[in-house]
Formats: structure tokens, C-alpha cells, sequence
């Protein structure tokens, strides 16, 4: 699993936020490290969430703002019939290669807005009930809103994976670095 850790002090706005939402990744990544695949499959706790289904649905979520902010269809198309295997790992899924698909995710999302001209560029909300009609976002609000979401799962993998074995990500960061926890 690669290390992501920030080297050097960001001093734009677009590294900084770009910066923090990879430490959220980060968290998430960790949450999964040296568990095995029945064990991220795992709900240990009285929710229905487990460290494989949210890794996958961060992915999937980032992935689906991506688009959104690009103009570009959807990859896959979530209906109310199939979001919820968003949350879960489908059978031929794997850590591995939801962990390798995200770092695609991740780094497409890192270029196109060190592409945009501005963070002050905007893309317009698909209509739902929860967005005002005909609204549009910044390329800072998706930053920011990414920041949230994946910090929100980040929570949440922590108690699932201290449910699992007391551990949580910061107890399996120096661990990551190889230096012993």
C-alpha cells in the first residue's frame, strides 16, 4: 500500500486542500492495512457499514463528483435499485483493487483541478430534491466537500476497525511508515 504523507508545507490554496483531502484518503487506506478480506467485509458494529464497503463507496463518491465537475457521464450509474452496493464488496471485488482504482480516481481528480484556471470555476448541481434548481458549485466547494465526506468515513472506519482489533488509523501509522507502532 503506497505511503501518502506530506512532505512539504503547501503554500497555495488548491495544494493545501488537495493536501488535506489526500490525508483523509490516507486514513481510510490505513484503516484497511493488514486485515484480511473476510475481515473488511465485516460489520462489527449496528450499523451496516464495513471497511471494504466504505473504501469502495469513497472511491465511488469521489469518482462520481469527478465526472460531475467535468461534465462526463457517470461510470456507473446509481439508481435507488443498486446504491447500496456502493457500500458494499461485490463478489470478485477486492481491497486490492478498490485501493488501486481510488489511487486512479485520486490522481485524475489531482489534475484536473490543478487543470482548472480558478477554484473559482464552477460546474452546475444535477437536479435532486436536495439541491437548489439550477445550482452550481466551485471547484473549492468540491474540494471542501470531498474533505468532508471522506473525513466523515474516516470516523467511521476507525470504530469499525477499532471494533475489528482495537486498532485505529493513527495507531497503524508508523506502522505504515515502517518504523514500528
Amino acid at each position: 500500500m503506497p505511503i501518502h504523507v506530506i512532505e512539504k508545507s503547501t503554500s497555495d490554496e488548491r495544494g493545501t486542500l488537495l493536501d488535506f483531502l489526500e490525508a483523509q484518503r490516507g486514513a481510510i487506506r490505513r484503516s484497511v492495512l493488514g486485515l484480511t478480506e473476510e475481515q473488511v467485509r465485516r460489520k462489527p458494529s449496528a450499523s451496516e457499514l464495513s471497511l471494504g464497503g466504505l473504501l469502495k463507496h469513497v472511491a465511488d463518491a469521489e469518482l462520481t463528483w469527478l465526472r460531475l465537475a467535468q461534465g462526463r457521464p457517470e461510470d456507473i450509474e446509481r439508481t435507488p435499485e443498486n446504491w447500496g452496493e456502493s457500500f458494499l464488496l461485490l463478489e470478485g471485488e477486492s481491497v486490492a483493487g478498490q485501493l488501486a482504482l481510488w489511487e486512479k480516481i485520486a490522481t485524475e481528480m489531482e489534475e484536473f483541478i490543478r487543470s482548472a484556471p480558478s477554484l473559482e470555476d464552477t460546474f452546475a448541481l444535477p437536479e435532486a430534491p436536495w439541491f437548489p434548481a439550477s445550482s452550481r458549485v466551485s471547484m473549492r466547494w468540491l474540494l471542501l466537500h470531498l474533505i468532508e465526506e471522506v473525513a466523515r468515513h474516516a470516523g467511521h472506519a476507525d470504530v469499525i476497525r477499532e471494533s475489528l482489533d482495537g486498532r485505529t488509523a493513527f495507531g497503524l501509522v508508523d506502522e505504515e511508515r515502517g518504523t514500528g507502532a
